[in-house]
């Protein structure tokens, strides 16, 4: 039989950010200077297909330190980060420690410290229980930090002293939601103090543009990430929201439900910052066995970041 046409429109900036190329590099690196095994506290980025290939050179990955035994093998921090009784319990052990959290999560830690050392009270923006939300509460004394998921707690929200009050936000939330509860804020408490920059990183921004691009264009939309990252779940709410029909978060080919389609000629494809252009690459071939598939990729913007391997890990450190 003939197979029915379909037009896939490739979103692009799409997939790896970064601060996941630098977490990565920086396990690979620690394997190849120390060997393994490598320790790696939480996945080092929210992606089954990585940590997978990363234990099978050598890398252990593990959830809290004391799962760790004695060792002088390093010990590396996820992308995104980690509250401070983290590197302290690793010195405590003589570990030789190594971070990789994101330097643009690093940057919310920095903003969260000096609003405290300047008398501010703490409101973050994110989502309760995600590793980097669990980070950055962790740079402050308890309760120093208020956290706000939803637009009803920053409507419910009563500081301590609104004269002095400060807010930072998770670097992979949805910029819609975030902005419609920061704009609440302000208008509750016009003296909050923001970010210089935006914390909302500028992986989790072009991905998002780039949906809301392609997913008025599409009956269908396929995001390539997993059900714990942050950054994908948000794409795939972002088609939703621009009308896509359908909008599936998968992490591989074998996830696709097919019934869901059936008739379709056109469909979007994107990337999670954490998951790898292999995976979009299957998920197309998966396609092209059913479909006559032509492929078009829609860019919003270039990417050039580039973030340096931590210290320990550079040649120079390790000479």
């Amino acid at each position: 039989m003939t197979k029915p046409p379909l037009t896939i429109l490739l979103c692009s900036p799409r997939g790896f950010c970064a601060g996941v190329v630098r977490a990565i590099d920086a396990v690979e690196q620690a394997l190849k200077l120390y060997g393994p095994p490598v320790y790696v506290r939480h996945e080092i980025v929210h992606n089954r297909f990585v940590v997978d290939g990363l234990k099978a050179k050598g890398a252990i990955f593990v959830e809290e330190l004391d799962e760790i035994p004695d060792t002088a093998a390093p010990v590396i921090f996820s992308a995104h980060g980690v509250p401070k009784s983290v590197p302290t319990a690793a010195q405590d052990r003589n570990f030789l420690a190594i971070d990789a959290t994101c330097p643009l999560v690093t940057k919310v830690h920095r903003e969260a410290e000096i609003h405290h050392r300047r008398g501010r009270e703490v409101v973050l923006v994110g989502h309760a229980r995600h590793p980097e939300v669990v980070g950055t509460m962790g740079q402050l004394p308890p309760g120093a930090v208020t956290l706000i998921e939803t637009l009803e707690d920053a409507r419910a929200f009563t500081p301590r002293d609104d004269q002095a009050l400060a807010f930072v936000t998770q670097t992979t939330l949805s910029v819609d939601d975030t902005r419609e509860i920061v704009e609440c804020l302000r208008q509750r408490f016009p003296a909050i103090v923001g970010p210089h920059k935006e914390d909302i990183c500028y992986a989790t921004t072009n991905r998002q543009e780039a949906v809301k691009r392609v997913a008025p264009l599409v009956e269908a939309m396929i995001v390539v990430g997993a059900p714990n990252s942050s950054n994908s779940q948000r794409l795939r709410e972002v088609a939703e929201r621009e009308g896509c029909a359908v909008s599936d978060l998968v992490q591989r080919a074998a996830d696709i439900d097919w019934s869901r389609f059936g008739a379709i000629a056109s469909l979007g494809i994107t990337a999670g910052a954490s998951a790898p252009e292999v995976l979009v690459e299957e998920i197309i071939e998966a396609f092209a066995e059913r479909y006559t598939v032509s492929v078009e990729t829609v860019s919003t913007a270039d990417e050039s970041v580039f973030f340096p391997l931590p210290r320990q890990l550079r040649p120079d450190a390790a000479a």
